[in-house]
């Protein structure tokens, strides 16, 4: 689920500097191995740029313009649009621990006491357990049900969530680990036909590309951590930036600034509420 991290905004750029953030975004996009099609690896990417709606909180209508819709794994994809469909990959999708304890607890990370280790942000999440190949390989046929299911229903791409769970593993996982399991994914989504996103997690630098064979980003708050140039340098223009709303409107106001003709920038609130609700913001440069 949306992730929950500290502030810190970034200026934006002078036109000058906002130019040669442009060249690079160029160069890094002929680094990715896409064609103009937008394909690679035999599968269809995002397009660049799109206008990107957010829908985790709860399928709705699109707004006009809206190019690209994620939804939730249990969600059906919208006709006519690009879908990408959300998979908690790394650790137990939010109402699903107990089915998971019964059918595959030897699969949930635990410390050293026998207690499950759980996302400090989403109590009801459980860390999947990467740590051994034999782990990866039954975890990659429980997941990759779920993408199947995505690929079943139409989507065209697929975000596994939680790359990142090493961070929260105090140091049972490593980043290898991860991106080992990440690679499993990948293989399954590809024979699929699904894209596959690196969500978050700057700090794999290209491995997320070179090691797991991830296709594009989906990077959450980067102007907020003066982060989104690391997935600009790996995946060029294929990158779907997310600011939210509780940061207060400069980042994103930046961001629009700085990359919102090249990438796709969307404004959200934390929640990801569906239109209607009172809460709601989704917003685009």
């Amino acid at each position: 689920m949306p992730a929950t991290r500290g502030t810190a905004v970034m200026r934006p750029q002078l036109p000058s500097a906002r130019r040669a953030a442009a060249a690079l975004l160029a160069a890094a996009a002929l680094l990715t191995g896409c064609g103009d099609d937008g394909a690679v690896d035999g599968v269809r990417l995002p397009p660049e740029g799109a206008r990107v709606d957010y829908q985790l909180g709860g399928p709705y209508p699109p707004s006009d313009g809206v190019e690209v819709v994620i939804r939730d794994v249990t969600a059906e994809p919208v006709p006519d649009r690009y879908g990408i469909c959300y998979v908690n990959a790394f650790q137990t999708q939010p109402g699903t621990l107990e089915q998971w304890r019964r059918e595959h607890d030897d699969l949930l990370l635990r410390d050293d006491d026998g207690e499950l280790v759980t996302d400090p942000d989403w109590p009801d999440e459980a860390l999947l357990d990467t740590s051994t190949e034999a782990n990866r390989e039954a975890l990659a046929g429980v997941v990759g049900a779920d993408l199947e299911r995505c690929a079943r229903a139409g989507f065209a791409a697929v975000e596994p969530d939680n790359l990142d769970s090493w961070t929260r593993s105090h140091g049972l996982l490593d980043d290898a680990d991860n991106l080992a399991f990440a690679a499993l994914l990948a293989e399954r989504a590809h024979e699929l036909g699904l894209a596959i996103a690196q969500k978050n997690a700057p700090e794999l630098g290209a491995a997320g590309r070179d090691t797991a064979h991830l296709d594009f980003a989906i990077a959450e708050e980067c102007e907020v951590h003066d982060e989104c140039a690391a997935y600009a340098d790996v995946y060029g223009r294929h990158v779907i930036e997310i600011e939210y709303a509780d940061n207060g409107r400069d980042a994103f106001a930046a961001a629009c600034a700085d990359r919102g003709e090249e990438i796709s920038v969307l404004l959200r609130d934390r929640d990801v509420l569906p239109a209607g609700a009172d809460g709601y913001v989704a917003q685009w440069c």
